[in-house]
């Protein structure tokens, strides 16, 4: 497998981001990057990204967690961050993802764990709580899904085509795309400073085709075995999509009418907020956080 690393250098200065590099090594020697902030021993927050972006997307709400009394735990993804990046977009499957983050988190020896999910972070990240539901203390879910072959949504089509056929795929352009808010030039060129040139984008180029959103595709099997064990999952499970997400609009009414642990949970709508809610409302989405991981 030929295997691609972002040069160190290209992480230098990031604004907001003044957080220690971790990795660990999974698979046939993949490098695993991630933030660990806060006391090892405090109550554990797991923050999963999605595509195309990477743990800056978590910047300005790992400190309020941290400064709560928590752990925070933000991996990057194979493919993005400062993990290493498979060349041939073949490397990249869904259960290859699920595998190596589950790699990932049995070595970190953790309990009691509030994940916090969005956009592939959900996809990779329920089937993580699916795996290990005794691991997980309860869930705070935000414009993602798990699907399971159903179809896909007019917008998700055009999302589809344009990642596979924009010549050269703008990573930083498709994060200030999906924000409500404007996002600076220097952050424009944080998301984009893991990937070099379009050798790069391997894993971002191939994401949006796994998702399971026809019978066709792989890995229905597996998303309807986790729903599953989610339809037993009575922990607590709350949802805080935003208004003006096209792509993920009303997911939050399938984790609220099938997960007995979102029953009676403060569900929260992120108002004004576009796909990457953590760009636009990063201390309401923390406050969630921190509301629920102090009650579990």
């Amino acid at each position: 497998m030929s295997v691609l690393r972002t040069p160190d250098e290209r992480f230098a200065s990031l604004p907001d981001y003044p957080f220690q590099p971790n990795y660990d090594t999974v698979g046939e020697g993949l490098r695993v990057h991630y933030l660990d902030e806060g006391p090892l021993g405090a109550p554990a927050v797991l923050m999963m990204h999605g595509q195309p972006s990477w743990s800056y997307l978590y910047r300005r709400m790992i400190p309020p967690v941290v400064s709560a009394g928590y752990r925070v735990l933000a991996p990057d993804l194979v493919g993005f961050g400062r993990s290493d990046k498979p060349a041939d977009q073949s490397a990249y499957t869904y259960e290859n993802h699920v595998a190596w983050m589950l790699e990932w988190l049995d070595r970190r020896e953790l309990s009691n764990v509030v994940l916090f999910c969005q956009d592939w972070g959900g996809l990779i990240g329920l089937r993580l709580v699916a795996a290990r539901p005794d691991l997980f203390a309860g869930v705070v879910a935000g414009n993602t899904g798990l699907p399971e072959g159903r179809g896909m949504s007019p917008a998700f089509q055009s999302w589809l085509d344009f990642s596979q056929n924009v010549p050269e795929l703008p990573v930083g352009g498709v994060l200030q795309m999906g924000s409500g808010r404007t996002l600076t030039d220097a952050e424009v060129a944080a998301y984009d400073a893991p990937f070099p040139d379009e050798t790069y984008k391997a894993g971002a180029r191939a994401f949006p085709r796994l998702v399971p959103l026809t019978p066709e595709h792989a890995s229905v099997a597996e998303n309807k075995a986790a729903w599953a064990v989610l339809e037993r999952f009575d922990k607590p499970f709350v949802t805080c999509f935003s208004d003006a997400d096209p792509i993920t609009a009303g997911g939050e009414r399938v984790f609220q009418g099938r997960v007995p642990g979102a029953q009676g949970q403060p569900h929260r709508t992120i108002k004004g907020g576009g796909h990457f809610l953590q760009e636009d409302a990063p201390e309401e989405l923390a406050a969630i956080v921190v509301e629920l991981r102090g009650r579990v």
